[in-house]
């Protein structure tokens, strides 16, 4: 389809959507829109930055038209604050032509403002679970006229433990004539259960093999030993500006997100050109940080992945993936966040030896292998692994062994008492129950032994009077 006139949306739509700079629908659009249209439910599976959000939240807007009552009449559920005001912008804009009140709602910040909002009256709703569930708990949200239900991110929705409280929202929205959507960049096991609880002979729409990547980002991994090698790196990447214009930055904690922050803003970048989100930040300064993100008053974002599905941020030019990512299916939404739009990206990730196991996991569910690229030889300097950060790899590569095969015994697999094991032989002696063996069983100084009667050897000091 060459432009969004075939779809016989009304007039308010195309000229939002003219504003809005699209020209033409993109795959998910394409096949998804006509079925939601038409009122099917629908699974759509596509990768992060196809459009799925238009896909839809256009249909949505055409079917509700304008204003009416006092009680919503779609709810759209997405995992996290930044996802859900992601939406939301997107709902300002595609229907800045009509009526039609809207409201996200989400934690981090008192209810009051967004209670008053919904007493009001709201057409949609666009909620975390949490708060969705708190608010209608307290009798603040009315349900009897939602006639659409849209989980977004459904496979983060998963990872993030959201199952029981999406499972009750279920059970008090009413069923019965309801259109439900759901959409994923992926489909494990746990989001195809969710389709089947959740969805009515629902229309599948794949426009991509199941967790790919962008194919407008160009994915490499450096290895290096340790994490002080890391953080020389990034500061050797980030010392070429003109090349890193705008960069995200993902770690797996606070803490490590912090110590780059930190590292870049004392030593590499300009002041005021660094900003740092992850949970412990206030929501206004995550607001606030995006936006001077998404204006250019920013290059480097570092994050937790607390934000890799919340930031639909156009020209990205790298994403660095500090850590690797535990969740597997996280990568796939993390260097999503460029190659957006047409634009093409990059992406890097850091990779130690304990890290090999988990990219050799990611790689499996993107289906390449990730090129390895040789290290910078001007600036970097490789520094010697501490012991303590050594031997907690080499722990860390014993438990991945262990995962693969229970019964590898590694360096640091657990020693066992020495009373416990000189038990364990005497059983085999004896035949003797755990119990007999124990009552059977003295200390005797730096051995221990079995008493004659019991069959077993013992020193003079282990025998009964």
């Amino acid at each position: 389809m060459e432009n969004f006139e075939g779809f016989q949306l009304n007039r308010q739509l195309l000229n939002a959507i003219q504003d809005s700079g699209y020209q033409s629908p993109t795959p998910i659009q394409e096949q998804a829109m006509p079925l939601v249209l038409a009122g099917h439910d629908v699974l759509g599976i596509a990768q992060t930055g196809t459009g799925k959000t238009a896909a839809y939240v256009l249909p949505i807007l055409m079917k509700i038209k304008y204003a009416q009552g006092t009680l919503p009449r779609a709810l759209i559920l997405a995992p996290t604050r930044e996802l859900v005001m992601q939406i939301d912008v997107a709902i300002t804009d595609l229907a800045k032509y009509t009526d039609i009140r809207h409201v996200a709602l989400y934690g981090g910040i008192g209810p009051k403002t967004q209670i008053e909002t919904i007493q009001k009256g709201v057409d949609i709703l666009v909620a975390t679970p949490g708060r969705f569930m708190d608010l209608y708990l307290r009798e603040e949200i009315g349900v009897k006229e939602l006639k659409t239900l849209v989980l977004d991110e459904a496979d983060k929705m998963m990872d993030m433990g959201f199952m029981r409280q999406i499972r009750k929202i279920l059970e008090v929205i009413p069923s019965k004539k309801r259109q439900n959507l759901l959409f994923s960049a992926t489909f494990p096991p746990r989001v195809e259960e969710l389709s089947h609880e959740f969805l009515e002979f629902p229309t599948k729409v794949e426009v991509t093999p199941q967790a790919t990547t962008a194919t407008k980002v160009n994915q490499k991994i450096y290895e290096l030993p340790n994490f002080k090698t890391k953080i020389n790196l990034i500061g050797v990447l980030m010392s070429d500006y003109q090349t890193f214009k705008k960069v995200i930055i993902f770690c797996r904690s606070k803490e490590v997100a912090d110590n780059i922050f930190k590292f870049l803003e004392r030593k590499i970048v300009a002041a005021g050109k660094v900003r740092v989100i992850h949970a412990n930040k206030g929501q206004n300064t995550r607001i606030n940080s995006m936006d001077a993100f998404r204006d250019g008053e920013v290059q480097v974002l570092v994050a937790t992945d607390v934000a890799s599905r919340g930031i639909d941020i156009e020209e990205v030019s790298h994403v660095i993936n500090f850590d690797v990512p535990l969740i597997y299916e996280d990568y796939v939404h993390r260097i999503g966040r460029t190659g957006r739009a047409n634009h093409n990206g990059e992406a890097i990730t850091f990779m130690t030896i304990s890290d090999e196991y988990h990219i050799q996991k990611i790689e499996k569910i993107i289906k390449m292998k990730i090129p390895r690229e040789a290290l910078p030889q001007a600036g970097l300097t490789i520094e010697e692994t501490p012991a303590e950060e050594q031997k907690a790899m080499l722990r860390e590569i014993d438990n991945q062994r262990k995962k693969e095969d229970p019964d590898f015994k590694g360096a640091f697999h657990e020693k066992k008492d020495p009373r416990a094991r000189a038990r364990e032989k005497a059983k085999k002696q004896t035949g003797k129950s755990p119990e007999k063996v124990k009552a059977a069983f003295k200390p005797n100084g730096r051995n221990y032994g079995i008493s004659k009667k019991s069959g077993g050897s013992s020193s003079s000091r282990g025998k009964k009077k």
